[in-house]
């Protein structure tokens, strides 16, 4: 009997199964050599990872240039007999951090799913020279770093100077007999670098375009009293300033105008793109230019990945007013049709309400624009609802008093012939509650399109051993099909597979403890529970009260040190924004109160709690496979979907959580007695505002709450400091927006089942293989589709494009049911 594969060596088999016939090596090792030669001029005797790591890049994206020129890209995979280790290569790519949270990682996955379905889609964005920063932890506190992540040059991109575009900023508006001008601007050019995004063994390559700011030659210089050469040039760095750094809010509006400028200049770039490829695509066309625009909705979709980009509504209005003299009327149709918007928070502070005053310095003329597409609005609802005032107010797209200011959600809606939340419990509060007006008015404008996650990167990249598990059980059609993961339903009661789904999470849970220790230098126990909280660091998403439970956990030992305690290790991890004071405590206290639990001899490995820093891409798909427990606690009603929920669900851990977000939809598909749901419903929430809620009551009534309450207020965790944790004290008090204290008891009596079904490893075990027969639903893919077919009206394509090697006959012909021609 042949001895069983390695995790290692699974990784490598499933890599390549299929992918690269042994012929190839040769070649690969060719293309491998002269990259190190030719591109990064070195010998072996010098080289070092890094280069390596560039010469591997090179050489693969040698693979996908071909199909990339023609949109095909035939799937490639490293091969072993390379003899280089690839892990050791993996870990010195750097994290394109270009978003914040859940926001960028989810049109991540959108990429991968569009290219994998065959639909020509292009993803844009802004190329920040110093994406999310990276987060270290000194003495407990979160210290932000600069991330230079560009600093070693990026191999999987291509610079397009070649399509430069100006975008234009300031100046004043002309009203000519000719029509309207937006004259004496500055300009500030865009350069597009395209990276390649491929589909899943289908031979697409699709393109992700991001945008680097570059002043113009003669930027400054035109002035003539301008004497001073040197400081004209050295003020280039003021337009170029544009894409320098991503802002680091989540689910926070920051307004500050260098914000506004990136939001224009992402969208003035790309509509312009836009135009000229369709524009290419009509030469030679008969049509007048009057009649050549009817056809745009057809042949371009636009989602608006939140308000972020609101400012392509009034900038193609601009567009097809100003410049292609369209009528207003055929305009706002044309725009209405080409624009779809998706909502992803229900947060009052996240929305964005831009000063006017800031929009009519930066962009006059597109104020001119709102100003009148919010008249024409208003004047639809007054002859609906005739001397409605108020009606008029909470619809307006301009909220007045103090300061005035453009609500962007509105002009989204307005703007748009699609608006939709992110699970259904969120689609449901956006029609119920936050756009309860507009829904009223146009109901059939809202959906529901339920976030999901892609499963090569999320289980095929980052589980290989659980991957290949489920490959052996129901073949590998699953990676393109995520629905036939109820297969596995077959198999709950098959002894041999739970064991094998047990022995891999094993397995990565030893993996990552090593990972620990080589890292922090923390010992743990890898047979403990991994309890796991990982996200931005927000009020909302409750990592206090997960806090609150290690200190009860803790005292419970302390209290009674020789009773059963089933071993837990937590970790929980994160990003603060740099200016938001209660995130940081929170990170704080954590730590805090890790210092004590991990160092106290009475607890030894029964509990510890590590701070995880700087989490981002490459640190999820490291410690997702390993966990046991995930938590996902926000107030019932915040949290608009979540995707961490699906990625744990799908790679074998168990949720605690509340009906928030698409925990709801989880607990559906698997079954609420497969999940550990808690806590308030969102009804619950809703009747406790009307109340009144009071955080003394509970304190007073839970002894436990109590103990843990006065240990952080009276310096327990903070001896040198003994008041440092008063703020997070007194907010959880006197305005805890998202009452932490209401599900504490809930919590901890739920932890105490989790703790309880731990201690069965068949039980847990089967619960696990529920929820991942379960978890098909929540592939992008699926997402993807319905968005295709609700709102794009598109057909996904499963034609295999042939790859560069093979003749095209008649490819020009195969278009992918029309689809490929749409921008």
């Amino acid at each position: 009997m042949s001895r069983p594969l390695s995790d290692q060596e699974k990784r490598k088999q499933i890599s390549i199964r299929g992918i690269v016939g042994v012929e190839n090596v040769a070649e690969l090792k060719r293309g491998f050599n002269r990259h190190l030669h030719f591109t990064l001029v070195k010998d072996r005797n010098v080289a070092t990872p890094r280069d390596y790591y560039f010469a591997l890049a090179h050489t693969v994206r040698d693979h996908l240039v071909g199909r990339w020129i023609r949109t095909q890209q035939y799937y490639y995979e490293r091969d072993p007999k390379l003899g280089l280790d690839i892990e050791e290569l993996e870990e010195i790519e750097e994290d394109a951090g270009l978003g914040n949270g859940g926001l960028g990682r989810l049109a991540a996955c959108f990429l991968d799913s569009m290219a994998t379905l065959g639909l020509a889609a292009y993803g844009y964005g802004i190329r920040y020279e110093y994406g999310i920063f990276n987060q270290k932890i000194r003495n407990g506190w979160q210290v932000e770093e600069a991330d230079d992540w560009l600093r070693h040059g990026n191999p999987w991109e291509k610079a397009r100077p070649e399509y430069m575009l100006p975008v234009h900023f300031y100046g004043r508006v002309e009203h000519t007999a000719n029509g309207t001008k937006w004259v004496d601007t500055q300009v500030v050019l865009a350069l597009p670098y395209d990276t390649p995004v491929p589909g899943y063994m289908n031979n697409t390559v699709n393109t992700m375009r991001l945008w680097s700011a570059r002043a113009p030659n003669d930027f400054n210089l035109r002035d003539f009293n301008v004497g001073d050469y040197i400081q004209a040039v050295l003020d280039r760095n003021l337009a170029e300033n544009i894409s320098r750094v991503l802002y680091p809010n989540d689910n926070f509006f920051e307004g500050k105008e260098l914000r506004l400028k990136q939001e224009y200049f992402v969208v003035a770039a790309t509509l312009q793109d836009i135009i000229r490829r369709f524009k290419a695509s009509k030469f030679g066309s008969t049509e007048s230019v009057r009649t050549v625009f009817d056809s745009f909705p057809d042949q371009v979709a636009i989602q608006l990945n939140d308000t972020h980009p609101a400012m392509a509504i009034p900038e193609l209005m601009r567009i097809f007013v100003d410049i292609e003299k369209l009528p207003w009327s055929k305009a706002w149709d044309i725009t209405k049709r080409t624009f779809a918007y998706t909502n992803h928070t229900v947060l009052p502070e996240a929305l964005e309400r831009w000063p006017v005053d800031l929009v009519e310095k930066l962009l006059p003329r597109h104020l001119e624009i709102i100003y009148e597409i919010n008249q024409r609005h208003l004047d639809h609802i007054a002859s609906l609802f005739p001397d409605d005032v108020d009606r008029l107010r909470r619809m307006s797209l301009i909220e007045e008093g103090g300061t005035k200011r453009i609500n962007m959600a509105h002009l989204c809606i307005v703007g748009s012939h699609a608006v939709n939340g992110v699970a259904k419990i969120h689609s449901e509060i956006i029609k119920s509650e936050v756009f309860r007006d507009f829904a009223e008015l146009e109901p059939d404008k809202f959906q529901n399109k339920t976030n999901g996650i892609t499963p090569r990167r999320w289980l095929l990249l980052c589980n290989p051993g659980l991957a290949e598990l489920i490959a052996e059980k129901i073949g590998e059609d699953y990676v393109r099909d995520l629905s036939q993961l109820a297969k596995l339903h077959e198999f709950v009661d098959d002894d041999l597979f739970i064991r094998e789904v047990a022995k891999v999470k094993q397995e990565n849970k030893v993996k990552f403890a090593l990972y620990l220790e080589k890292e922090y230098g923390v010992k743990i126990n890898p047979s403990s529970m991994f309890d796991v909280h990982v996200k931005r660091i927000h009020e909302y998403k409750r990592q206090l009260m997960n806090c609150l439970h290690i200190i009860t956990m803790y005292n419970r030992i302390k209290r009674d040190p020789a009773k059963l305690f089933v071993p837990r290790t937590v970790i929980i991890g994160g990003k603060a924004a740099p200016g938001y004071h209660m995130a940081k405590m929170i990170i704080k206290l954590i730590n805090a109160v890790a210092q004590v639990v991990n160092n106290d001899p009475v607890v030894g490995s029964k509990l510890k709690v590590i701070f995880l820093e700087n989490y981002r891409v490459s640190l999820a798909e490291k410690v997702i496979p390993a966990t046991d427990l995930s938590e996902q606690i926000s107030t019932a009603g915040t949290e608009a979907s979540g995707t961490g929920n699906m990625k744990f669900m799908l790679n074998g851990a168990l949720t605690i959580g509340t009906m928030d977000g698409a925990n709801v939809e989880m607990a559906e598909e698997a079954g609420e007695e497969n999940l550990f749901i808690f806590g308030m419903r969102v009804e619950d929430v809703v009747e406790l505002d009307k109340d009144g809620y009071n955080a003394q009551q509970y304190y007073d009534r839970l002894p436990e709450l109590k103990q843990a309450v006065d240990q952080i207020r009276s310096g327990f965790f903070s001896s040198d400091e003994p008041d440092l944790f008063r703020d997070v004290v007194d907010m959880l008090f006197h305005h805890d927006r998202f009452k932490v204290f209401a599900d504490y008891e809930a919590y901890v009596k739920c932890q105490e089942k989790v703790s309880e079904l731990y201690l069965n490893s068949k039980a847990w075990t089967k619960m696990v293989i529920r929820n991942i027969a379960a978890a098909g639903k929540f592939s992008s893919d699926r997402t993807i589709k319905e968005y295709a077919r609700d709102i794009w009206h598109v057909e996904p394509s499963d034609l295999k494009i042939p790859p560069p090697n093979e003749p095209r006959e008649g490819a020009e012909d195969r278009t992918p049911n029309g689809t490929a021609a749409r921008a």
